[in-house]
C-alpha cells in the first residue's frame, strides 16, 4: 500500500482498476467524467474503455460483458441515468454474472446540471443496491467492495458519489500493483431461461429480488461502513442523535468533533436500508436530525421504521424544515443545522468585504457557436421564429445579446420540441440547434421522427469536432476512440441524408455572409432541412494571432460589443478595444463593423 494525492473520481477509478475491472463504458457528464478518463490513462493490459454514444448504449454494452463473466463499470451523471433507465429496469430482473458497478455522480446545487436528482430514490425504484461514499478514501475502498457484493448477489449496484466527493482532493491509501485483483471472464454460457426476459421469468425473479433485498438490509446492518458513533456526552438528558450520509456525514462528524459528540448514525447503503442498525441507533433517542443531499431518503426510512416498531423518536430534517430541501450542503450549513438542533450558537458566515464582480457564463472568445447563432439571428430578422436549444456549450446562446435559445429541456429534446411548436403554429419558422456530440447521443431519432411525420423545421448542427463542455472527449464524428484507435469518422451529413433529409448544407459560420445566405435559403425550403455549421472548437484549433482596432476609424458605435457579446471586446476611452489575451482572431467582429475599423481575422477565409 502507498499514499497518493487524488481527486475523488481518480480514487474511484484506481479502486476499479484494483478490483480487476475488465470493461468500462460511459458518457461524459460533470461531475463523473474523470472516472473513465483516469481508468483509460491507467488501464492495465486487457482492460477495455470506451466513451459510448450515450448512457443506454454504455449500460447495454456492460451488460453483455457482465453476462460473459467480466467485471464492468458504467459511468454517468444523474441525468444520464434517465437515458440508461430502460435497460437498467430490465437488467435488475435478469441479473448479471460478472460484477457490475453503475457509477452515477449526483450534482447537488445543481452546479452543472439541469436537475437535482437523487440517485438513492432511483435505487429504491429500480430495486438496485446503492453505496454512498463520504470521502475519496472511502470511495476508493467502497468501489472494490461494491464489485464483490454485485457478484455475490448477481445484481448491478450503484455507486453514488456527489460533487464534493467526486471533485475533492485527499491523500488516499491505495494498493500496490501486486495487490490488484485479476478477473478472468469465463465467457458467455447459453441459458435462455436466465438471459432472455419473459413475463414469467420477471415474476419469478421479482420474488427473488424482494427476498434478496430483505437479506441485504440485514447484511448491510453488519456492513462496517454503516456505523454508529457513540455519544461522548454523559448527560443522560441529552437524548438527541444525528443521521447522515455522503459528504454531509463528513461535515457532521467534523462539527461534532468540535462541539461534542452525540450519537451519529452513518448511512453508507441507503438502499436496502440497514434497518436493524437503525433500530439500535434509535434506542433511547427522543429526536434525530437527518443531514443528507438531496432528498429526505434517510429521514423517510427512519420515519417508516419508527412507525413500524412504534417508536416515539421525532425525526427531523427536510420534511420538518430543519434542513434546506434543495441545493448542496456545506460545512457551514451543516454546522448551523447542528447548532440549531443542539441549542448552540450558530456560526456567523463572514461575507467578503469587497463585492466581487458578477461573471455570468459566456461562450468563449472566438467560439464558432457565437457566429452560428448570430448568422441565424441576422437571417431571421423580422420573421416569426423559434430557436430550440439543447444541452452543451451552445446552451449559453441564451445569454444577451445573442438571446438565441428559446427552449432547453434535455439532450436531444430541441429537435422534437421544434416539431411540436411547428404542428401547432405552422406560421412559425422552427429551428432546432444541436451539437455534434449530442447529435449522435440523442438527436438522431428526433430527426427520423421529423422526416417520418413530415415536419416543417430546420435542424442546425453545431459541429465543433468535439464534446466541448465536458472536457473535449471523442465521439463518433471525431475519428478516434478512448482506446486510442484511429477510426473512420461518422459523417453527419451522410447520416442525415441516409435518414431522408434531402436538403443538407455545410458552411463555416465564421464566413458570416455565406452563413447568413445559407440560413435564408435553407430555411425557406419545405419539410425537414439541415444546416451543419462546421468550425473547430477554439480549444482544439489554437489561435495564431489577434485582431486589432484602428482607433482612428472606430466611431464608438459599440455594434461589435452589443451584437456579439464576445468577452474579448471592451470599450476603452470611447473606442472599441480588443483584449489580446482572449482574442482568437476569428474575424467575426471585423465582418460586422460598419466602418471597417477592426482588422485581422483570417479564420473565415
Amino acid at each position: 500500500m502507498h499514499n497518493e494525492f487524488l481527486m475523488g473520481n481518480e480514487a474511484i477509478a484506481l479502486g476499479a482498476i484494483a478490483a480487476g475491472v475488465n470493461l468500462v463504458a460511459g458518457y461524459p457528464g460533470t461531475p463523473s467524467t474523470e472516472v473513465l478518463e483516469t481508468i483509460a490513462k491507467n488501464r492495465k493490459e486487457g482492460q477495455y474503455v470506451e466513451w459510448s454514444v450515450n448512457e443506454k448504449a454504455a449500460l447495454e454494452l456492460a451488460a453483455g460483458a457482465s453476462y460473459s463473466g467480466a467485471r464492468t463499470m458504467v459511468t454517468m451523471k444523474q441525468v444520464g441515468l434517465n437515458v440508461a433507465a430502460d435497460p437498467l429496469m430490465s437488467l435488475e430482473y435478469i441479473g448479471i454474472k460478472g460484477g457490475m458497478v453503475i457509477l452515477v455522480a449526483d450534482d447537488p446545487g445543481p452546479i452543472s446540471s439541469q436537475t437535482e436528482q437523487d440517485t438513492r430514490r432511483f435505487a429504491a425504484f429500480s430495486k438496485v443496491p446503492c453505496f454512498d461514499p463520504s470521502s475519496a478514501q472511502e470511495a476508493y475502498e467502497m468501489v472494490q467492495e461494491a464489485f464483490a457484493y454485485s457478484e455475490k448477489y448477481q445484481t448491478p449496484v450503484f455507486l453514488r458519489p456527489t460533487t464534493r466527493v467526486c471533485h475533492g482532493y485527499a491523500s488516499v491509501r491505495v494498493k500496490d500493483i501486486e495487490e490488484y485483483q485479476i478477473c478472468k471472464p469465463e465467457g458467455f454460457v447459453r441459458d435462455t431461461k436466465r438471459w432472455v426476459i419473459f413475463p414469467r421469468l420477471s415474476y419469478a425473479n421479482h420474488i427473488k429480488i424482494e427476498a434478496r433485498n430483505e437479506e441485504l438490509a440485514s447484511v448491510f446492518s453488519a456492513y462496517d461502513r454503516n456505523r454508529i458513533y457513540k455519544s461522548q456526552i454523559t448527560d443522560e438528558t441529552v437524548r438527541k442523535g444525528i443521521a447522515a450520509a455522503g459528504i454531509s456525514f463528513t461535515y457532521a462528524l467534523e462539527t461534532l468533533e468540535e462541539v461534542g459528540m452525540i450519537p451519529l448514525f452513518k448511512v453508507s447503503t441507503p438502499f436496502p436500508f440497514p434497518e436493524q442498525l437503525a433500530l439500535e441507533f434509535l434506542e433511547g433517542l427522543d429526536e434525530v436530525l437527518c443531514l443528507e443531499e438531496l432528498d429526505p431518503v434517510i429521514e423517510d426510512a427512519l420515519i417508516q421504521i419508527c412507525g413500524k416498531y412504534h417508536l416515539s423518536a421525532k425525526i427531523l430534517g427536510k420534511h420538518s424544515h430543519h434542513v434546506q430541501n434543495a441545493g448542496e450542503n456545506s460545512r457551514d450549513s451543516i454546522y448551523n443545522n447542528i447548532a440549531d438542533f443542539l441549542g448552540l450558537d450558530k456560526k456567523e458566515i463572514v461575507e467578503a468585504d469587497v463585492e466581487l464582480p458578477v461573471r455570468p457564463p459566456v461562450l468563449c472568445a472566438g467560439c464558432p457557436h457565437r457566429a452560428s447563432f448570430y448568422a441565424v439571428k441576422r437571417a431571421m430578422t423580422g420573421k416569426k421564429s423559434i430557436f430550440c436549444g439543447d444541452i452543451g456549450c451552445y446552451t449559453l446562446g441564451n445569454a444577451m445579446p445573442l438571446d438565441m435559445v428559446d427552449t432547453c429541456l434535455c439532450m436531444g429534446a430541441g429537435v422534437n420540441i421544434a416539431q411540436g411548436v411547428g404542428k401547432i403554429e405552422p406560421d412559425t419558422t422552427c429551428f432546432a440547434f444541436v451539437g455534434d456530440s449530442t447529435f449522435f447521443a440523442s438527436a438522431i431519432t428526433g430527426v427520423v421522427n421529423a422526416v417520418y411525420n413530415q415536419a416543417e423545421m430546420t435542424l442546425v448542427v453545431l459541429d465543433n469536432s468535439t464534446t466541448a463542455m465536458t472536457g473535449h472527449q471523442p465521439h463518433p464524428g471525431t475519428g478516434h476512440t478512448m482506446m486510442g484507435d484511429i477510426v473512420d469518422k461518422i459523417n453527419i451529413e451522410a447520416v442525415l441524408r441516409g435518414i431522408g433529409v434531402t436538403v443538407v448544407e455545410t458552411v463555416n459560420p465564421l464566413d458570416l455572409d455565406k452563413a447568413i445566405s445559407c440560413v435564408k435559403e435553407v430555411s425557406a425550403k419545405p419539410g425537414v432541412k439541415a444546416i451543419i455549421f462546421k468550425s473547430p472548437c477554439i480549444a482544439l484549433s489554437k489561435p495564431s494571432g489577434c485582431a486589432n482596432v484602428s482607433a482612428d476609424k472606430c466611431i464608438g458605435c459599440q455594434k461589435c460589443i452589443k451584437e456579439l457579446g464576445c468577452p474579448a471586446l471592451v470599450m476603452k476611452e470611447g473606442k472599441a478595444c480588443i483584449d489580446d489575451s482572449l482574442c482568437t482572431d476569428c474575424g467575426l467582429c471585423s465582418q460586422i463593423c460598419p466602418v471597417h475599423a477592426i482588422e485581422g481575422g483570417d479564420c473565415h477565409e
